[in-house]
Order: C-alpha cells, then sequence, then structure tokens
C-alpha cells in the first residue's frame, strides 16, 4: 500500500477465493433475516439463539442483518419478503482471538458479502468497541464474556466458577466479565454484580447512577432465571457491606475480602472508560484509492466538509474521520479487487495512520450508503428516494410513515399469483365475509356493522373474516388496544382460540397491535378505519363531538384515521387532519400533504354526513380556530417539507456519570430512548435540541449545553456555529421537537420504575441463605482431586492479587497435593471435610489459607 507517495504493506487478511460455503444459503432471499455464527475450529457453525448477544473475547463472530431499507434489525426483527433490503455484515473479533479465527472471520465475511453480490455494508467489530447500530441489535444489551469455544458448559459437570461482571449502558446494557474477581477491577462509579451458584451480589458503587443499578438487577434476575431460578439475588450497598447479615457477609468476603477493599478499590475517575473514549478532533479527510499498476494507491483528495459529488463512481474512496471511524466508500464502476480487498486494506491504513486498532472501519457500496455514513458529508441527495416533502419526520422512531405510491389493485391476481399474495401480505381484496366482537369481561360481544372499524385504544377486539374467493380462508385477528388491560388482552387471544375450536381449527389466527395493523386488516374497512381514545363503553362508539383525527394513507385500500388531542398542537404540516363537530366538519390539509391524501381525508369526513369545510394550512380562519381551541404552535417549520434540506435526525444520549460527559448515538431512535436521568442532543440539521430528563443533573445540563456548542465546531461536515440550540425539559416538549418521533406518548413515563422500587420487589422475593449452604455455594463444583496443585508457599500468600489465575481464593485448600495438605492440616482432605464449617474455617486462618 503507498499512502501519499510511502510504501506500506498489509497482508494480514486473505482474499476471496473457493465456492461458497454452504451455511450461507440457509438465508432467506429478497426476506429480512437476522444470523449469527461463530468461528470453531476455523469454521462457521450458528450460534444458538438463546445465545445471541453472548461474546467470548477468545472467539471471532459473523452477524448478519437484512432489513428493509432503513429500518431497525436484530433479534426481534420478524422474517418477511421486502422490495428493497439494507446488508450488514459485522465480523466481531474477542481481545484473545487466535489470528487464524480472525482470518476465518475476515475471510467468510467477504465471501457472504459475494454471495450477496457485493452489496452489503461490512463492519469490523472489536470487543468493548462495538458500533452503536451492532449494540442496537440487542435490546436487551451485550454480554461480553471471558474464555472461547468451551466456556459457559460449567453447568454440564456441576462446577460454576464465581464471576465478577460490570454494567454499562442505560437502555441496552453492556455485561462485561472481569478477568478477575478483585477489588482493583472495581470502581466505586459504577455498578457491578458477582455471580456464585447459589447466590447473586449486585454491588452498587457509591457514585453509580440509578439507571445502570436498575439495570444490574434486570441482569441479575436473567443470571437467576438462566441459572435453574434458585440463587439469592443479594444488593450490597458500597460502604455498607459489614452491615450484611452474617451468612451473606462471609459468602462476599470469600470472593472480595473487606479487608482489601480500602488499598485496592479503584476511584470512578482512574478507571473510567470515558477517558478512552473521549472524542479526538480530527479533520475528516478523503484519500483516492487505486491500483492501476498492481500496488494499492492511496492519495489524499482533500480535506472537509465533504460533498456527495467529491466520490467518483470510476474509483474507490477512504473517508477518513479518525479515531471515530474509517470508511472505504466503492464504487459501481470499481475493480471486483477493490471491493473484495476494501476492509484489509482500510485496516492497513490505520496500521498506518497509527490510530488505535479498536477503530471503526466500515465498507459502503456505491448507491447503499447508511445514514452514519451520509451524514459525514454535506447535503447528501439519496438517489430515487421516494420520501417527498420530509415526511420521514412525521412518524415513527425517527423515520416516519413511509410514503405509499396508489396503485391499481387486481384481486384476482393474488389468487393466480400466490407469491405477489405473500409480497404484498393481501389474501385477497379483504372483501369477504367480516363479524367483529368486543372482548366484555372475558366474553364477545357483537359489534353492530354501523360501527365495524371503529376501535379504541382502551379495547380488544376479534374480527373473524371468511374470504369469498376459489380457497375458503378463515381468519381471527385480535386487535389488541395500546391501553387495554392486560386481562382483556388476555382474554382476546383465549377468546381467539374458542372461536378458532368453533370452526374446527381452520382459523388462522394473528395478533395485531395498536399501530401495527397489517395491510389485509386494514383493508377489510374499505378506508374508514378510525382508532378512538378512550373505550367503547364512555363513547357508546361514537366519541364526544367536536374530536380531531390524523388520517393516514392515500386509497381505500390503506386509509385509517387516529384520534389525536383535540388542540392545534396536534397537527403537523405533513398530515390530513378531520375535525369532526356537531354539525360541521373541517378538513384541514397541511402543505406536505398529496392529493391522494386529501381525496382520503374526504372520505373520512363523510362518514358523519355533515357539511364539509376545506382548509388548506395558512388560510385558516378564525372559526376553524375556535373550533380546535385556539391558535398555538405545531410542527410546521417550512423545512419539515423540503427534502433537500434535512439532514437525517439524530439522537445522542449524554452522561457525567463518572466524571466526564460522553456522547453516544442511539441508532433507530424512539420516544422510549429518552431516560430520565440523562440529557439528550437531538440533532434535526437546522437545529440541535436538547433534552433534559426530569432527573438529570444541572452540571449534566450545563456540560451538554457546551457539548452542542464544541458538537457544531467540530461537525465534519462544518456546521453554521450560529445553529440554533434549543433546550426543552421532560413534560414540556414543544411539537417542534415531539415531531421527530412520531407518536408522542405523554404518559411514556408514568409508569416507570424507579430502582428503589424494583430493589424492594426483588428483596421481598427472596430465598434466605443459611450456614449450612454457604460451604456447598462456595466450593461452586471445585472438587480436591480435580484441582490443579501448587506449593503452600504460593497459596498463602495474603493479596489475591498474586494468586495463580484458577485458584478460587476462598478455597486455597483445593489447591495443595494431598502430602502437602497432610503436612499443613495434620490430617488428610477426607476427614477435613468431614468437620463442621466453623471448624475447617478456623483451620484455614490457623495456617494461613483463609
Amino acid at each position: 500500500m503507498i499512502i501519499n507517495g510511502m510504501n506500506y504493506y498489509s497482508n494480514t487478511l486473505p482474499t476471496m477465493s473457493g465456492p461458497v460455503d454452504p451455511i450461507f444459503k440457509q438465508i432467506p432471499k429478497g426476506s429480512t433475516s437476522f444470523f449469527i455464527w461463530r468461528i470453531e475450529k476455523l469454521q462457521l457453525v450458528p450460534l444458538p439463539r438463546d445465545q445471541y448477544g453472548h461474546f467470548y473475547n477468545g472467539d471471532a463472530y459473523i452477524v448478519y442483518s437484512a432489513t428493509e431499507f432503513g429500518q431497525p434489525g436484530g433479534l426481534n426483527l420478524k422474517v418477511k419478503e421486502a422490495r428493497s433490503l439494507e446488508h450488514h455484515i459485522h465480523f466481531w473479533l474477542g481481545s484473545n482471538v487466535s489470528q487464524d479465527e480472525a482470518g476465518v472471520a475476515a475471510y467468510k465475511t467477504v465471501e457472504l458479502d459475494d454471495f450477496l453480490g457485493g452489496a452489503p455494508i461490512q463492519h469490523r467489530e472489536t470487543e468493548g468497541s462495538e458500533s452503536q447500530r451492532f449494540r442496537s441489535y440487542f435490546s436487551n444489551g451485550i454480554r461480553l464474556l471471558q474464555g472461547g469455544l468451551d466456556s459457559g458448559f460449567h453447568h454440564v459437570t456441576g462446577i460454576f466458577p464465581p464471576k465478577l461482571f460490570s454494567i454499562k449502558g442505560k437502555k441496552r446494557p453492556v455485561v462485561i466479565q472481569m478477568p478477575r474477581i478483585t477489588w482493583t477491577a472495581m470502581n466505586s462509579g459504577d455498578a457491578f454484580i458477582l455471580q456464585m451458584k447459589d447466590a447473586i451480589f449486585i454491588w452498587e458503587g457509591e457514585t453509580s447512577n440509578n439507571m445502570e443499578k436498575l439495570q444490574a438487577a434486570k441482569v441479575s434476575q436473567q443470571f437467576k432465571a438462566e441459572t435453574g431460578g434458585k440463587a439469592t439475588i443479594i444488593f450490597v450497598e458500597d460502604g455498607k457491606e459489614d452491615e450484611l447479615p452474617d451468612v451473606e457477609k462471609a459468602l462476599f468476603d470469600s470472593q472480595l475480602p473487606l479487608k482489601d477493599k480500602r488499598n485496592l478499590l479503584r476511584s470512578p475517575t482512574s478507571f473510567s472508560d470515558d477517558l478512552s473514549e473521549k472524542r479526538v478532533t480530527y479533520d475528516i479527510k478523503l484519500y483516492r484509492c487505486s491500483d492501476d499498476d498492481g500496488t494499492l494507491r492511496v492519495t489524499e483528495v482533500k480535506t472537509g466538509p465533504l460533498y456527495q459529488s467529491d466520490l467518483n463512481s470510476g474509483d474507490s474512496f477512504i473517508v477518513d474521520n479518525g479515531s471515530q471511524g474509517v470508511w472505504v466508500w466503492i464504487g459501481k464502476k470499481a475493480s471486483s479487487k477493490e471491493r473484495i480487498e476494501a476492509m484489509r486494506n482500510a485496516q492497513g491504513f490505520i496500521r498506518k495512520k497509527g490510530y488505535p486498532d479498536q477503530t471503526p472501519v466500515s465498507r459502503v457500496i456505491d448507491g447503499g450508503e447508511p445514514e452514519e455514513f451520509r451524514s459525514l458529508f454535506s447535503r447528501w441527495k439519496v438517489k430515487y428516494e421516494a420520501v417527498p416533502f420530509g415526511r420521514t419526520l412525521s412518524s415513527g422512531p425517527g423515520k416516519g410513515i413511509a410514503h405509499t405510491v396508489q396503485t391499481s389493485f387486481d384481486a384476482s391476481s393474488l389468487h393466480q399469483q400466490p407469491h405477489l399474495a405473500a409480497k404484498v401480505r393481501m389474501l385477497d381484496d379483504a372483501s369477504g365475509i367480516k363479524e367483529v366482537f368486543k372482548v366484555n369481561k372475558f366474553k364477545l360481544v357483537p359489534v353492530k356493522n354501523e360501527y365495524y372499524g371503529s376501535f379504541f385504544e382502551h379495547d380488544c377486539y376479534i374480527i373473524k373474516y371468511t374470504s369469498t374467493g376459489a380457497a375458503e380462508h378463515i381468519l381471527l385477528y385480535y386487535w389488541l388496544g395500546l391501553k387495554a388491560k392486560n386481562e382483556d388482552c388476555g382474554a382476546a387471544a383465549l377468546l381467539a382460540v374458542e372461536q378458532d375450536n368453533e370452526v374446527g381449527g381452520r382459523a388462522i389466527q394473528i395478533r395485531v397491535v395498536q399501530g401495527k395493523e397489517p395491510p389485509h386488516f386494514i383493508a377489510m374497512f374499505g378506508g374508514e378505519m378510525v382508532v378512538y381514545l378512550g373505550d367503547a363503553e364512555e363513547h357508546g362508539y361514537e366519541p364526544q363531538k367536536p374530536y380531531l383525527l390524523q388520517v393516514r394513507g392515500t386509497s381505500r385500500h390503506e386509509s385509517r384515521a387516529i384520534q389525536v388531542e383535540l388542540r392545534a398542537a396536534s397537527l403537523n404540516s405533513n398530515d390530513v387532519f378531520v375535525l369532526v363537530g356537531e354539525n360541521t366538519s373541517f378538513l384541514w390539509c397541511g402543505k406536505g400533504c398529496t392529493g391522494d391524501e386529501r381525496e382520503a381525508g374526504k372520505r373520512m369526513a363523510a362518514k358523519d354526513r355533515v357539511d364539509i369545510i376545506t382548509v388548506y394550512e395558512g388560510q385558516e380562519k378564525e372559526d376553524f380556530w375556535s373550533a380546535i381551541g385556539g391558535k398555538d404552535e405545531y410542527a410546521s417549520d417550512k423545512r419539515l417539507v423540503v427534502e433537500d434540506k434535512i439532514s437525517p435526525p439524530r439522537l445522542f444520549q449524554c452522561s457525567n456519570a463518572t466524571g466526564n460527559l460522553r456522547a453516544d448515538e442511539i441508532i433507530n431512535f424512539s420516544q422510549s430512548d429518552l431516560i430520565e436521568d440523562d440529557a439528550m442532543l437531538l440533532d434535526v440539521g437546522h437545529t440541535l435540541f436538547l433534552w433534559f430528563g426530569s432527573e438529570s443533573n444541572k452540571s449534566e445540563q450545563q456540560a451538554t449545553i457546551e457539548l452542542a456548542q464544541n458538537y457544531l465546531k467540530t461537525d465534519p461536515v462544518e456546521r453554521d456555529t450560529d445553529t440554533p440550540i434549543l433546550a426543552v425539559k421532560q413534560g414540556f416538549e414543544p411539537p417542534t421537537f415531539t415531531g421527530f418521533f412520531g407518536v408522542w406518548d405523554r404518559t411514556l413515563w408514568n409508569g416507570n420504575k424507579t430502582f428503589a422500587e424494583i430493589k424492594a420487589e426483588v428483596q421481598a422475593d427472596q430465598p434466605k441463605l443459611i450456614m449450612e449452604d454457604i460451604e456447598a455455594a462456595q466450593l461452586n463444583g471445585h472438587e480436591f482431586a480435580s484441582c490443579k496443585k501448587y506449593t503452600y508457599d504460593i497459596l498463602s500468600q495474603k493479596s489475591t492479587e498474586n494468586l495463580p489465575k484458577d485458584v478460587d481464593p476462598s478455597h486455597k485448600e483445593l489447591y495443595l497435593s494431598e502430602p502437602d495438605f497432610e503436612k499443613v492440616f495434620k490430617m488428610n482432605h477426607k476427614i477435613f471435610e468431614s468437620l463442621a464449617a466453623w471448624k475447617k474455617q478456623k483451620l484455614k486462618k490457623e495456617v494461613g489459607l483463609f
């Protein structure tokens, strides 16, 4: 490799050759999917799904995600056909992985890329420095564990060695197993878990934050469930270890001797991972790659800001963003060799630049760039993107409702072409026979035909649909309102089973949650589906007028509406709204809506058979403002409507929990990612929003304001440093903020449990440890005959730091040879084991092995 005239060579990774691995043929073509494979004995082996999210530092893994373009992937992804897919391949390398296995992971990534036509985005992930996209796949977080292929199977032999874990992260925790159980691996700014066979200790660092302690409690409950559900969960407050009951204290002290704590426990600042992650400001740079004479040459093109026009489809380029990441962009006309060797060349590039080994490395293909890459450029235009007028900002987790194109619908083709029916998720044209029932006190109450299509968010319904085509099909949808009671949701599922039994088990049962209705469900109601606030019992299927409906969709097959709060702040420039009054209805048309959407709104308004007044945004008269309750701010910024001026909205979580402010980007965000005891930064291009959670501290808020200013100064696209920065507080969010999160639930945080509440619940339901169980618990399956043997001089050292790594400090006697054991204890091990626990402890203290 030659960089700016200087010759370098990198041949760490193999190039592509040979047939495709048969294991890749399990990937469904043209469908969303998510797979993880581990390298075992230089071969790819599927990882069991119950181990997804668990990564051992002695192993290498390949993670494959295929989603609809711009949508989240991961464990909860449902497999379905999609017209266009966004492919991501991550190869993950543990800190202790062998060079051979790392090479196989890289090679197999290239092989998979080639199998998929060279379109996927490739990412190199290293232990502890995983990308936010990688972490977003695992809603319950990831675990970084010690060991390799044979780790984690001690339950088979009965051996269960104690383990120490640190907990990082507030929404999707990163659970890191420490190499050794010692106070030096701990600090008072974090929460830790000491896991033993019969006890799980949660150690709460003095300055650890409540969200991480809450995550530690949840992880401990997972640990307990995974190991049979019999372990006792014990909370230990930093500085109050001596207040533990004698039995619990003895067990905790056996692994983390309290006498060593004062000298070995580290302060938060000396141990903070924030120091290693603190952003270093670099000028973003662009390099051109060429191999015209067989030698790769990398030549600097320019320093930022970067523009899309700087890239040429005939070449390959490296975008150097320093320690924040190196991207390789492959033009459509670049050579096959450049595509195959891109990741190898990028790794050679970061080595020659002297960047840390964990520097993120990704490869993208011309035309398939993800948002993370596009955000490095000024005004990136996505070719053929069918999302006009900034509709990505209208709804959804930072994405919005996809733009739909109205087309003619031929139901007969669905019967003749079943693959088409599967693709559009339509069994027929939805004109069959339907019956609608409401769940009420564990019974089904028929709904009158005139109210078909009317749903209430506090209720549950069952819709029995019978097709009228050549082949009869019976569908049983059970629809669950977002605010329905748990007992009603459970009853709906049971009653659907009963309905299925009544037709001899021929029905197809379909669970439908409000807001996630499939196309066929919506089409059944011919463009008149409405979800109202409250429940039907309260309103009698007719909400009290006046009320406001937000209309979605363009044709009868996919139009629906949802009731929103009757106030001007509910309006959005990109949608159509119907204000239903006693004698007159208003059809309000935002400046970003389409003609088809206005027609859908007219059909919805016509249901009430009253006069309809069409009102266009900006031309409202006083009668409209009077009907809606007066003027108010709403999501109406003109920049919401102009696509080419919009940057993809990006959300960052800001926290100074360990003394240093850090900002982590959240991929595919939603309202639930806003954390109450943190500050958040929302970058929407023309504005920076700072959101302060109700529990965030003042210093954190002030530091976030300073961070925002520095963020603008260091943004690689050279932002205007006068860009407005707006600070909003939880509970007082304006519509110009909430509009980027789609449907905004003002009651979202009302039911969240605090750490104190979770702690009380866990403590109330734990078995008590008794003295007779301590010895067995401490042994954790170790046996005298099977333990590796060491001399008394080695085992009698006071500091656990100087002991061999495989020695359990609480049972040093197990590692003595039989002759040494008899010499030290004046008896053989069999007689020693027959003694009472207190007697054994006393003898161990006397001989210096306690």
